[in-house]
């Protein structure tokens, strides 16, 4: 067909449609408003009514827009629109525009929310959604119909603590009979899985009175031991404390009420909390450090208030040179003892902060005390108070040097508070073994404990090795020449 160039002009101008170019090829909002004109252009073809809610619309198929039957196909088709769109656009330059037929349907959208057809149809609204054709599939959104059942109440004891070891979500409150209960408890601790004994444990300990949770757990060692762990880790002492004593279980009563003095804060509280602990049937040994914590804490708190005085007024010389870095309550013995060692030692044994008195007090072994004594005395360079602490005197008078730590300790020690070299040489000399003398002599350069070594040795090629070590022109390598050329001394090499 032939059209003039003002024919054709006409055509495209009057026309209804849109012409098509190559402007909004990606705009899709273009696309969306193009669409919607051509839909609301079909007005025309459908039959006029009073009530604008009988006005229906259709989409391109012919289908009602906004009927179930149309969103099913909206939506299955939108799996597939992503390689359908490339070869529609590359076709678009061939459209062949033809009017779109009536559609066919006899139903609106707003009959199917008001519940009425047309007049002349008959058609209901199971029938309309039955006019779907088979071959459209929706996506299936909701959940595989197997993972309901995890909320289900048909899983029986053993198929709840398989999916509870597996951690899945399963409820437990259908099990609401004790049978039941105790049936889901005797499957957890068959599984021998701690974490799932414990869920059900607290599930138990919710849904049961104390008395039948605790005369059912007697009978029941496994998960009474879970359980007592349980309440341990979350501090439950009162629930504790009550199942002890139903079980009758007097030395884990009391300790459990002991522990309970970590929690007061209050020196004073807490050394008369102690003191309640002390007739609590512990055993033995219990009763005996129990005893000794509560001495303790009241010996601390009158060393801690006698201490914080005279360290604000400032007239001791040694609260001034050494400040105090931290409160003494609370600490261990050994630290009591330190402490006392560095601030208190020459006091008499008769006040409560002599580290005499605490030694004779709590029964410290001369081990401990003579090694906390030394490392107070040698961090404060005291080295007077460090002889006269291995100084021993016998029956006849005479002074002899004894170390119950041994003196390889005394060395190791004093070294590591900078003591001069010759104390150093002093203890290293008292040390017995001669290969550990040698060893600890070398590695502190005591030189002439080192030289005096080898000559008792009478090992002449030793000494002119360690003559190599020395400083030449010092005072020890003139010492180790002097022994060398003396003839008194008889070498074995």
């Amino acid at each position: 067909m032939n059209r003039t160039k003002g024919d054709e002009e006409e055509y495209w101008n009057s026309s209804k449609f849109k012409a098509f170019t190559f402007d909004d090829e990606d705009d899709e909002l273009s696309q969306l408003k193009e669409s919607k004109r051509a839909v609301n252009s079909l007005r025309d073809f459908v039959d006029d009514d009073d009530d604008d809610d009988d006005l229906e619309r259709v989409s391109w198929t012919g289908e009602p827009v906004g009927s179930i039957s149309w969103s099913i196909k909206e939506t299955a088709g939108t799996s597939g629109s992503t390689s359908e769109g490339r070869e529609h656009l590359k076709n678009r330059n061939s459209f062949s525009y033809t009017q779109l037929p009536k559609p066919t349907s006899t139903y609106s959208l707003s009959s199917f929310f008001k519940g009425r057809t047309r007049p002349g149809s008959f058609q209901s609204l199971s029938d309309a959604l039955s006019d779907t054709p088979a071959k459209n599939y929706a996506p299936e959104l909701g959940r595989p119909k197997g993972e309901y059942r995890d909320y289900s109440n048909d899983w029986s004891p053993s198929d709840t603590v398989r999916r509870l070891r597996k951690g899945k979500i399963c409820s437990l409150e259908r099990f609401r009979s004790l049978q039941d209960k105790l049936q889901l408890l005797e499957e957890a601790v068959s599984m021998h899985d701690g974490n799932v004994i414990t869920a059900v444990l607290i599930f138990l300990k919710r849904t049961l009175s104390k008395e039948i949770l605790f005369r059912e757990l007697e009978v029941r060692q496994v998960a009474l031991r879970h359980l007592i762990h349980f309440l341990k880790e979350i501090g439950d002492q009162k629930l504790l404390l009550d199942l002890f004593r139903f079980l009758d279980r007097t030395e884990e009563l009391a300790l459990s009420h002991y522990r309970e003095h970590l929690n007061i804060q209050d020196p004073d509280k807490r050394k008369e909390f102690l003191k309640t602990c002390i007739g609590l049937p512990f055993s033995a040994e219990d009763s005996v450090h129990i005893q000794d914590h509560y001495t303790l804490l009241e010996r601390q708190i009158i060393i801690e208030a006698n201490d914080r005085h005279l360290e604000s007024a400032g007239q001791t010389e040694i609260f001034r040179k050494h400040p105090r870095k931290a409160s003494i309550l609370y600490m261990p013995l050994v630290t009591t003892l330190f402490y006392s060692c560095f601030y208190h030692y020459t006091e008499s044994e008769g006040t409560f902060s002599s580290p005499t008195n605490l030694k004779k007090t709590f029964k410290i072994p001369d081990k401990q005390y003579v090694l906390t004594a030394l490392a107070a005395r040698a961090k404060l360079r005291a080295w007077n108070d460090v002889d006269a602490l291995f100084t021993t005197k016998n029956w006849l008078g005479y002074t002899k040097k004894r170390a119950p730590i041994g003196f390889h300790r005394v060395v190791e020690i004093l070294y590591k508070n900078s003591a001069p070299v010759q104390i150093l040489q002093e203890y290293v000399n008292l040390v017995e073994d001669v290969d550990t003398k040698l060893n600890l002599a070398t590695k502190f350069k005591c030189h002439d404990v080192v030289i005096d070594t080898y000559r008792d040795l009478k090992d002449r090629q030793l000494l002119l090795a360690y003559r190599s070590k020395v400083d030449k022109g010092s005072a020890e390598e003139e010492k180790i020449d002097i022994i060398l050329s003396s003839s008194q001394v008889r070498w074995k090499n």
